[in-house]
């Protein structure tokens, strides 16, 4: 066979073979598709973390007269051995840049800290903009409990995307259970209680291989 005729078929070869290879099942909007996309998500991305990305963590003498957040969740992982704390002085500046040196704690964690600090990032959006951190201090995992329902999938951009409805379960650190984690971490505490009951959304579209959460491509 002459080499452009060789070429030729060739060409008209490779697109066939790659529509053999993606099977339709996998990218219809299905209850069972969604399911997959949305429990490999989870196998990936289900860390419930607490945004303490940056370490070390510093808390003023006057944060922790105020009982504000930070100083309420570190006092409560000191005491669980997760972190450990030592004197240090923080500059502040007020709205005028007068400077003023302050009393502070400086906390870093300890060797069973880190088994907490995972680094996997986390995605942030806003209206205005999109930050990934590459590692966050996260207390619990998820997992799919079942999906509700999906958006009419419509073309965004190139490609063809929905949301999906969905609640989860979770398997929670054991000292999260606490009085006084209740207490330092109510959000934590909320999503324990909701767990099965309270319903998340996921945006996800199609590739070639199926329904893919948007982050796990973004």
């Amino acid at each position: 066979m002459p080499m452009k005729r060789l070429f030729n078929a060739a060409a008209l070869f490779l697109p066939m073979l790659l529509a053999a290879c993606q099977d339709p099942q996998t990218q219809q909007a299905s209850r069972a598709n969604f399911t997959t996309a949305v429990a490999d998500y989870l196998a990936q991305r289900g860390h419930l973390c607490i945004a303490k990305y940056d370490w070390p963590i510093v808390v003023t003498d006057a944060d922790r007269r105020a009982s504000s957040t930070d100083a309420l969740q570190m006092a409560l992982l000191e005491s669980l051995g997760l972190v450990t704390a030592h004197d240090t002085n923080v500059l502040h500046k007020d709205a005028g840049g007068a400077a003023t040196t302050l009393s502070a704690h400086e906390y870093t964690l300890t060797a069973a800290g880190q088994k907490y600090y995972l680094h996997v990032p986390v995605v942030v959006a806003t209206a205005t903009q999109r930050v990934t951190h590459p590692a966050d201090f996260c207390v619990a995992r998820l997992s799919l409990d079942r999906v509700f329902g999906w958006e009419a999938p419509q073309v965004m951009d190139g490609r063809t995307v929905t949301s999906v409805l969905f609640s989860y379960q979770i398997d929670p650190a054991p000292w999260t259970r606490t009085p006084q984690a209740r207490r330092a971490f109510p959000l934590v505490m909320r999503a324990i209680d909701n767990a099965g009951s309270l319903q998340l959304r996921l945006g996800v579209h199609l590739t070639p291989q199926g329904w893919v959460a948007d982050e796990l491509s973004a």
